[in-house]
């Protein structure tokens, strides 16, 4: 894979590659999240958000109607060179949503976010987790915006 970064401060794009981002994601181009590295990518849609993993592919028909990009970490987008990584970026980018989808099945909204919260933090760390948007999050879950505000404001740690 070749690798296109979109790099920086963790968590800290420009409005510019934030632009960058979803102008190649509306016009279907593919990439890789690099899994070597602790990553992802928040992808906004018109009433959700979907997030993409390290491994997991963006762009193609998955994210043609992407409105904006919350990047995670230091992101570093890849290219896939073959067949073999683009399916298994598909499968990993399914599992990302089945394990969003467990989150989101949960019917109460402050468990949902408690949830999603403890998961980002165990996926990354507490302080790339804290550097993120409520509004993120609840696009990913669910919730109200300020549901996520509220849950982050105690010790959301403790389920």
């Amino acid at each position: 894979m070749t690798q296109e970064n979109f790099q920086g401060n963790p968590n800290q794009a420009t409005e510019s590659q934030v632009k960058e981002i979803v102008l190649h994601l509306q016009q279907q181009d593919i990439f890789v999240v690099n899994s070597r590295r602790r990553n992802g990518l928040i992808i906004y849609k018109r009433y959700h958000a979907e997030f993409a993993g390290p491994g997991a592919v963006v762009g193609s028909l998955f994210d043609l109607k992407a409105t904006h990009v919350v990047p995670v970490g230091d992101l570093s987008l890849l290219v896939p060179e073959t067949l073999k990584e683009r399916e298994k970026a598909y499968l990993l980018r399914r599992q990302w949503v089945r394990l969003i989808q467990q989150i989101t099945d949960n019917p109460d909204a402050t468990q949902r976010a408690k949830l999603i919260l403890n998961q980002f933090e165990n996926w990354f760390d507490a302080q790339t987790a804290a550097q993120l948007p409520d509004e993120a999050f609840a696009l990913l879950v669910g919730v109200f915006p300020r549901t996520i505000h509220q849950v982050r404001s105690h010790d959301h740690r403790l389920l």
